[in-house]
């Protein structure tokens, strides 16, 4: 695979660690825990977005970008790291913050991602729930050239051909140090949500024949949509880099069943997820992907899905920014008492 044939911007500050997980190991007696710490790629506070924005915005100023346009949820880490890697080029931008989460707490909707948004700079505008976001993006873009402005779109999560080629990266970033640390790895799990994480490194596992099983948890979409979405994102990319063959369909496999009310709404795995993660080895999850792709991991260990002496490496796509939106849940009672 020949990825130096796409534009491309150095936004990830290094290779991020594989780290084994030993107390909570100990704590389930089951399989061997590792992570991939791509909460760790820099930009931002990090996150998965990171590695597919050295992509799209490596694209945009190849073709004279002036203003980068986006959109996600009112929570967005897709957003937040987007505009952050806008301001590093000197490019304008625009996103738009999609109300998904109904009833939620004030700190929702002026805290977390939107507080990090607001500090950035960027311009943001709203929109109800239930609207076609693709046809609200094109419009705005289409505003934007009208006065004047280059306008490149960006879908959410920046999940399309161009944006998967990061976690095509990833994923030969993670056989790299699986081959220096002679770790026979039997299992990657991760949360699956936009696709272009999951689609782009199934597309370099499987393009490199390193032949790991990949689990996708999805926080969105029932399982069936869900596969068939990452099926649909993984050909186009296996496309997009002239992949000998056919991008094998039978390598997506997503478990819906940890998604609760819906995207980011909380459920007590996720609860119960931060906390172990946190208290047992330091490391700080997310309410709205990686506690729900966590908490999924975590019942499939107490399941016996995994095998004691399997090595089962979850893929953390970051976001820990979330949690500060989410303090009415995670922390519902005061440290201090006035």
């Amino acid at each position: 695979m020949n990825l130096t044939r796409f534009p491309r911007v150095n936004l990830t500050l290094s290779v991020t660690p594989l780290e084994f997980l030993p107390n909570l190991t100990r704590h389930f007696g089951g399989p061997d825990l590792y992570i991939k710490r791509d909460d760790h790629t820099g930009l931002a506070l990090g996150g998965n977005k990171t590695r597919k924005l050295e992509f799209l915005i490596g694209d945009a100023l190849a073709k004279k970008a002036t203003h980068i346009v986006t959109q996600g949820a009112t929570q967005s880490n897709h957003v937040r790291q987007t505009v952050a890697a806008a301001n590093k080029f000197g490019l304008k931008s625009t996103v738009l913050l999609e109300e998904r989460v109904g009833n939620a707490h004030d700190d929702y909707y002026a805290n977390g991602n939107v507080l990090l948004d607001q500090i950035f700079g960027t311009t943001i505008e709203t929109r109800p729930p239930g609207l076609d976001m693709n046809q609200e993006l094109a419009a705005v873009g289409e505003r934007l050239r009208a006065a004047g402005e280059t306008p490149y779109l960006i879908p959410g999560g920046g999940s399309n051909p161009i944006g998967a080629l990061g976690y095509v990266v990833s994923a030969l970033e993670l056989v790299a140090q699986a081959n220096e640390q002679r770790l026979r790895i039997d299992h990657v799990v991760h949360a699956t949500g936009s696709t272009g994480t999951q689609a782009g490194f199934l597309v370099g596992i499987e393009g490199s024949n390193s032949r790991i099983p990949v689990l996708g948890v999805s926080v969105r979409a029932p399982r069936e949509k869900q596969e068939e979405n990452v099926r649909r994102l993984a050909r186009q990319t296996w496309e997009l880099l002239g992949i000998r063959g056919e991008f094998p369909d039978a390598a997506v496999a997503v478990n819906s069943d940890y998604v609760g009310g819906g995207y980011g709404v909380p459920t007590e795995g996720m609860i119960e997820a931060v906390q172990l993660l946190a208290r047992h080895e330091g490391i700080l999850l997310d309410p709205v992907y990686t506690g729900k792709g966590f908490a999924g991991l975590v019942d499939l260990v107490r399941k016996g899905h995994f095998k004691k002496g399997e090595n089962v490496v979850f893929l953390h796509t970051g976001g820990a920014a979330g949690l500060f939106a989410y303090r009415s849940i995670l922390a519902p009672q005061p440290a201090f008492k006035r």
